[in-house]
Parts: C-alpha cells; sequence; structure tokens
C-alpha cells in the first residue's frame, strides 16, 4: 500500500467543552475511516479533561505525539483548543493544522477584543463592558459593588465569560437580584466577564468555508434559530432544544445582509480554512454581529453540518477539503 497522510483528530481537551469536543472529533474519525481510508491514516489523539494527551491509549507530551503525524484536525472547542494555546504548539513545532492560526483564534475567542475590531470594520454590534472576574468574585459580598453595576447598565443585559464558548456561563439578567448571581457563574470559565446589552430579536449564525466550489470565501446558507428555551443556550445547541430552519425565512435583503458579514468578519479577524458568525435579527435595527467561532461544532447537533447538507455538501467532504487546505 502507498504512504497515506497521518492525520491526528485532537478531541476532548480541559474545557468545558469537552464532550461536544468528543463528538466532533468522533465525527471527524468517522469520516476518515469511512471515505479515506487509502489516502489517510487517523490517529486518534484524545487529551484529557486534565490536558494530558494520549495516543493509542498511552499517555505523551505533546511533543511526543507531534512526529507521530503529518497534519492535525482540531476538534478541541473552548478553551485550549480555540484560544490560540494549541495552534500555538502546532506552530513551534511546524506541523499544519486545521483552522485559524494562533493569533486568529485567540482574537475572536476573546469577545471583547472581536467587539472592538466589529466596530472599527463598521460591524454593528451590541454595545458590552468589560468586568475582572477577580474583582467579582472579590465583591461577592459587597452590596455597594452590586449597586454601582446595577444602576450603571439597562436591563435586561447579557452576561457572558469574555473567553468561552457554546453559550457556557452565558445568562439573560432581568433584575437586581439575579445580576451577581450571573457575573459569578460567568467569572467561573474566563479571567474576565462581558456585561452586554441585551438585544431582542431572531438569532442567526452563518458559515464560510475557504477555497471551496471556485470561491476564495463560500458563504454557507444563514440558519434560522429558534430556540425553545430563554435564548440559544448550551442545552439549546447539543440538547435537541431548538429549531434551526435551513436556509432561514429572513427576507431576502436580510439573507444578503447576514452573508456579507460572515464573509467580512472572517477576513477582519484573521481566520483562515473556515469559521461561524453569530448574529441577532433585531425587527427595526437590524443585524448585529454578536461573536465569531473559529472551530464550530461537527455533531449532530451542530449547525455547521446542518448548512453543508442544505447546499448538497457533507461532513465527510468538509473534512477532506479543510485537511486540504492545511496541507496546501
Amino acid at each position: 500500500m502507498s504512504y497515506r497522510t497521518r492525520v491526528g483528530v485532537l478531541r476532548g481537551g480541559p474545557s468545558n467543552e469537552y464532550e461536544v469536543s468528543l463528538n466532533s472529533g468522533a465525527a471527524v474519525l468517522e469520516a476518515l475511516r469511512d471515505h479515506f481510508a487509502d489516502r489517510y491514516e487517523p490517529r486518534d489523539i484524545f487529551i484529557d479533561r486534565q490536558g494530558v494527551w494520549h495516543v493509542d491509549g498511552l499517555p505523551m507530551r505533546p511533543e511526543q505525539v507531534v512526529p507521530k503525524i503529518d497534519v492535525a484536525v482540531n476538534a478541541l472547542h473552548g478553551a485550549y483548543g480555540e484560544d490560540g494555546t494549541v495552534q500555538a504548539l502546532f506552530e513551534t513545532h511546524g506541523l499544519p493544522h486545521t483552522g485559524s492560526d494562533s493569533v486568529g483564534s485567540a482574537v475572536a475567542m476573546n469577545k471583547v477584543l472581536s467587539k472592538k475590531i466589529f466596530r472599527d470594520h463598521g460591524i454593528k454590534t451590541p454595545f458590552g463592558r468589560e468586568i475582572s472576574s477577580a474583582d467579582i468574585l472579590e465583591s461577592a459580598g459587597d452590596p455597594s459593588f452590586a449597586r454601582e453595576l446595577f444602576e450603571s447598565i439597562l436591563l435586561p443585559a447579557v452576561v457572558k465569560p469574555v473567553a468561552s464558548g457554546s453559550s457556557v456561563g452565558v445568562a439573560i439578567v432581568r433584575s437586581y437580584d439575579g445580576l451577581m448571581t450571573a457575573l459569578s457563574a460567568a467569572a467561573e470559565h474566563s479571567k474576565s466577564v462581558m456585561i452586554e446589552e441585551f438585544i431582542p430579536g431572531i438569532e442567526a449564525t452563518c458559515g464560510v468555508v475557504e477555497n471551496l466550489r471556485g470561491q476564495d470565501l463560500y458563504v454557507l446558507p444563514p440558519i434560522e434559530i429558534r430556540p425553545k428555551t430563554q435564548f440559544f443556550d448550551y442545552r439549546a445547541k447539543y440538547q435537541g432544544q431548538s429549531e434551526e430552519i435551513v436556509p432561514a425565512t429572513f427576507a431576502e435583503t436580510t439573507k444578503r445582509e447576514i452573508e456579507a458579514l460572515a464573509r467580512k468578519i472572517h477576513q477582519v479577524l484573521g481566520l483562515k480554512h473556515y469559521s461561524r458568525s453569530d448574529f441577532i435579527i433585531h425587527p427595526r435595527r437590524g443585524v448585529y454581529a454578536l461573536e465569531a467561532n473559529t472551530l464550530p461544532g461537527l455533531t449532530s447537533e451542530s449547525l455547521m453540518p446542518k448548512a453543508l447538507r442544505a447546499v448538497g455538501s457533507s461532513v465527510q467532504e468538509f473534512v477532506g477539503h479543510i485537511i486540504g487546505l492545511a496541507l496546501a
């Protein structure tokens, strides 16, 4: 048999999105084994919750794993896998990998930085205020801290960790009593927390893929999201508690605007290979950009696969394509 490219699939990891990452990685491994057995040799690289790497069940240091593979498919969602940490490791060792580089990943993961870039490039986004998690935790019993914050914001407001994904630690606050509870919960997941203006409307998301179907940046159809929960939280995303409509039922002008914004966000944040951007559509004020995802999930409940299927593609084709981009 001719040489097969060794593809390491990284999954698991120390973040709160461990289970989602396991499932995304499993989808990639299945695609490789079922559709690319003649071309690629898949290697399951499991990273446990403590951050220890394992290959074939044996714990190894990352620098021991790198020589065993030719390219890495990064399926690590959340901190460590999506914030530039593992990307910097790949770059240090010269290992090709799927997805954005360390700088683009770090910027997109940080909601404060990405929102600043949105505003600098004329992309409408909700106003947000950053607060140190250390200040929140130290002031947990201080009513004056909570009162000052409460009087400085308009309710309802969205409280979210600055660097986290899958809506982990996100809450909508509608009262004084709920503010400190939400801040304390969000502070457990990031070094700082954002209190963001609440924009009522319909949620949407839109993915882009580089060098697909003859286009430098191919835009997938926008997906309309109608959660059965209070908003599109972790439960809605991964436990079937939402209705995802693809293609979306928005007016054609709104769809085109979302597509243009998803393309622009990918470019201004310096992202690579693929990304998925999230939006909220207010009935009168229009489309607001919320954040960008550099490693969208590939599970059966994930949004990217649904958009791929809507244009006659599949996770299998997508996996083969992004590996090609990494090797190129």
